[in-house]
């Protein structure tokens, strides 16, 4: 029998550390040949998601370049991935979420008449702009998808609402959720080497920070917001993996470096970050990823975005939305960090985002729509 030829193109490392492990899944299945292409839109924050597992891309179009703008990107991948759709031509392209890697690989996609199975579909904010650009990446993406892979019944809400056939979209939870399946390790010895002389008697804060939207004063207000969360409260220890852009790293350094109780690193390692959550008291981030990821660790999330496309965790009470007010933000983390009951409230609130898998259910949803012999 004919193998269904499934290419999975990313280039991010949080789009990585969602497909490792909807890769795996789909390498256990003998009726798939899998296959995967990276774009590498963050050349080094993607490769050491992916040696872990053994993965080698078989197509590497290593676009990335300094001070890349969203159209270098949009245009390199559409160009690269022209050539290697035309000598792969798989029978299923998978994108992910909403980075620019995934609208532009939907588009060649289409361009070279390939259907696409878009993983975590389905999920708005309902601005525009936040976040800028994934909001319109991911509308983007709908509208070319064939297969929408949602996370959730809301997720799914939204892609009818968009008048996406009911019969296209499948319900699998999210693969942030089985990946951890895959990371966290209660007896986990952090790559980075500072992380493994913490002190977790402290009430440690992980902090996470870089949307574009975010650039500029509003990340100086999350800057300050978290000195005085560190001024406030003498048993919390905070830990900021920086992300590597200039708007991100200046402020950091500058409001938060000479600081007492502050540990800012370069990115981690996907286990290391996920095991450090997992021993942290609070997670205060603008990701999307985090927000999913958390609720499974039992910790509270304080979202630094004025809006979020994962509405769930905000009804589930997993999430609490803080926006980018410094005063808002102290606010938020000081109710967390003196009430005991609330703290547990959202501690213990089940998280809606999956139970871990997302990927089987995926590969079954694509095995449903290539038939035999078709």
């Amino acid at each position: 029998m004919q193998k269904i030829k499934v290419m999975s193109v990313f280039g991010t490392r949080p789009e990585a550390a969602k497909m490792v492990p909807l890769h795996l899944a789909l390498e256990k299945c003998s009726q798939i040949e899998p296959c995967v292409c990276v774009t590498a839109q963050h050349r080094e924050l993607l490769d050491g998601v992916l040696a872990p597992f053994g993965i080698t891309p078989q197509f590497d179009l290593n676009i990335m370049t300094a001070g890349q703008t969203l159209s270098d990107i949009t245009n390199r991948v559409l160009n690269g991935l022209q050539k290697v759709l035309e000598e792969s031509r798989p029978d299923l392209l998978l994108v992910h979420g909403d980075t620019t890697t995934t609208f532009a690989a939907s588009l060649a996609a289409f361009y070279a008449q390939i259907p696409i199975g878009h993983v975590e579909a389905g999920l708005r904010s309902g601005d525009k702009y936040q976040p800028y650009p994934e909001e319109i990446n991911r509308k983007l993406t709908t509208a070319l998808a064939d297969l929408h892979f949602a996370p959730t019944n809301d997720a799914r809400a939204n892609l009818l609402a968009e008048n996406v056939l009911a019969d296209k979209i499948f319900v699998t939870g999210n693969t942030a959720i089985d990946m951890m399946k895959y990371t966290v390790n209660p007896a986990h010895d952090f790559i980075c080497e500072k992380l493994n002389d913490l002190d977790f008697e402290k009430k440690i804060i992980l902090m996470t920070a870089h949307r574009r939207e975010n650039l500029g004063t509003p990340m100086e207000n999350i800057c300050r917001a978290a000195a005085k969360i560190l001024d406030e409260f003498p048993d919390t220890f905070l830990v900021w993996p920086v992300h590597p852009n200039p708007a991100v790293s200046k402020p950091a350094h500058e409001i938060l470096g000479g600081k007492e109780r502050v540990l800012l690193t370069p990115p981690v390692d996907v286990r290391d970050l996920h095991n450090l959550m997992g021993r942290a008291y609070l997670v205060l981030t603008d990701s999307g990823g985090l927000q999913e990821e958390a609720p499974s660790l039992d910790k509270p999330v304080i979202v630094l975005r004025d809006v979020t496309e994962r509405p769930e965790g905000l009804a589930a009470g997993t999430l609490v939305l803080a926006g980018t007010d410094e005063t808002a933000i102290f606010s938020a983390a000081s109710n967390l960090l003196t009430d005991e009951k609330k703290y547990a409230r959202m501690a213990s609130a089940p998280n809606p985002f999956g139970d871990g898998n997302a990927s089987e259910r995926i590969v079954q949803a694509i095995l449903g729509s290539f038939p035999p012999g078709t």
